[in-house]
């Protein structure tokens, strides 16, 4: 018994009621091991899941706390309310910055801003040589001259810890998940300004800017981030950009002048897609391919070049995030689209659809396809969907027919695109780098979490852009990544495609862009 001033006695407080918490903490622990082992969901999917249960383990033992855990009353409410002002301290000091490739909220400073106009850095002049632009080869599209990622050269020293990557400018850029087209001493890139999108051409060889071109457009969503999505596409004298919100611009390339503009939106009747327009300009011939996924047959649209004129318009499926594709399959040229669940082929001439194939679940799938010989290709998304390999063939009535070979789990490709070499395909499934025998779709090996970045594979040589910015050099077999160095060029979420001129590679996110002068092993000699 207690005695109280007046020297009364009280019954003894009883203990503390601990064993709800325990509960609460076990069985949140054994559901988080279950959903982790749970193969049929995506590693996106247990995330998503893990971060709901901890939570609801959170709420829990807080209302446990406060209501039952027989603490005093003082002391309950004491515990309480500074567990909830230290929440909402945390909420005045940090904000969600969008999230990363694998669904987990990245937080930063609410005060953090980027300016977009910050002058550009380099080394003093003595310590590199001049940059002669003109000399390298052009890459003046998505993932280069043949759209796949896959580049014939140059030859690459592989030896990194000899002769490491050298800076040769980095600077500030605006937010957006635009990747550079490069030609000649050109370097063009797409960027958020405020309540302005930008079209921006950096000297290659300074990282100064030449010019800029601005629109009135803005995207923005708490998950995909701010800004445009899609990278410039440079032909001869031209430039062409798709704006997130459906703008389709044609650019002098020396002055960023407006030779045309067409409204995607305004002119095919197109609903915007939930995570903006995404998919890059195709030129093919005299006139510029784009996914619309407009009303009446107008999913995919085709314009002269010169003036903007419409020539075609075909399909009938709202508009993917993927760009669009050209590649010679069962003996014609076509046009291949990524649409909301489903793969459309139109013939390169007039836009007839020649075939279509439903694919995913509705979520987004972005990678290129993957040609795997005259008539097959792979077509890989994340989400759970995985990887198919396709065989066209000649169908009744003068079409064609699509038919799957294999279909793999094995590899989930969500942002990053694929690349194939002597028979094997080189990706990342769900952030791990892979590696499936094309012939069956059979995994080799499965090594490394490197997050949803970008890649391209030179000669035998692969550049892995890691999405927390840091640039690995591989050499891939089947026999195994033959990872050889690591170079920290980032440090925040990188989702933007990598562009390489010749030994120049250039690379940047939603804050930084960077030019490398990568070592050749002509050099080395």
């Amino acid at each position: 018994m207690t005695k109280t001033e007046a020297g009364s006695l009280l019954p003894p407080r009883p203990p503390l009621r601990i064993w709800p918490a325990w509960l609460v903490l076990l069985a949140g622990a054994a559901a988080i091991i279950i959903v982790r082992l749970r193969e049929a969901l995506t590693f996106q999917q247990k995330n998503m899941t893990s971060m709901g249960i901890v939570l609801g383990v959170f709420a829990l033992l807080l209302i446990w706390w406060t209501c039952f855990s027989r603490a005093r009353w003082r002391l309950r409410l004491g515990v309480t309310l500074g567990v909830l002002g230290a929440l909402g301290l945390g909420a005045g000091i940090f904000r969600i910055k969008g999230v990363s490739g694998d669904l987990v909220p990245i937080l930063v400073l609410r005060w953090e801003k980027t300016d977009r106009a910050a002058p550009a850095t380099a080394p003093a002049a003595a310590a590199l040589p001049a940059v002669d632009t003109r000399a390298r080869a052009d890459f003046p599209q998505f993932l280069g001259p043949d759209r796949t990622g896959v580049l014939a050269g140059p030859a690459l020293d592989p030896d990194w810890a000899a002769r490491p990557p050298r800076e040769l400018w980095r600077r500030k850029v605006g937010a957006g998940w635009s990747g550079f087209a490069i030609a000649g001493p050109r370097a063009i890139t797409q960027e958020q300004d405020g309540p302005r999108e930008l079209v921006v051409c950096y000297d290659l060889a300074s990282g100064r800017v030449l010019w800029t071109h601005g629109d009135a457009a803005r995207y923005d969503n708490p998950i995909g981030g701010e800004g445009p999505r899609a990278t410039p596409t440079i032909v001869g004298d031209r430039v062409f950009t798709l704006g997130s919100t459906g703008r389709l611009n044609a650019l002098d390339l020396a002055t960023g002048r407006v030779l045309w503009t067409r409204d995607l939106i305004a002119d095919t009747g197109a609903t915007m897609p939930e995570w903006g327009y995404a998919g890059s300009p195709l030129v093919l011939d005299d006139r510029v391919i784009v996914s619309a996924g407009g009303k009446a047959d107008q999913s995919l649209l085709a314009l002269r070049a010169a003036t903007g004129e419409r020539i075609w318009a075909s399909g009938t499926a709202a508009a993917g995030y993927g760009s669009p594709f050209v590649a010679t399959l069962a003996g014609r040229r076509q046009i291949l689209a990524y649409n909301h669940r489903r793969i459309t082929a139109h013939d390169a001439a007039d836009g007839a659809v020649l075939w279509e194939y439903p694919w995913g679940r509705g979520y987004p799938h972005v990678a290129v396809p993957v040609i795997a010989g005259d008539n097959r290709v792979v077509f890989s998304a994340g989400y759970g969907v995985g990887s198919e390999l396709l065989e066209i063939k000649a169908a009744p009535g003068g079409g064609l027919a699509a038919e799957r070979v294999w279909q793999s789990l094995k590899l989930k490709a969500k942002l990053a695109n694929p690349v194939a070499r002597d028979g094997f395909i080189y990706g990342l499934d769900d952030g791990m780098l892979t590696c499936l025998d094309l012939r069956d779709g059979a995994q080799k090996w499965k090594e490394g979490r490197h997050g949803h970045g970008q890649s391209l594979l030179v000669d035998d040589l692969f550049l892995l852009m890691a999405e927390d910015g840091e640039l690995l050099l591989l050499k891939p077999t089947p026999e195994g990544p033959g990872e050889l160095r690591r170079h920290r060029v980032f440090s925040s979420k990188t989702w933007n495609p990598l562009a390489l001129a010749g030994d120049l590679l250039v690379v940047r996110n939603d804050l930084e862009a960077v030019c490398l002068r990568l070592p050749l092993a002509s050099a080395a000699k």
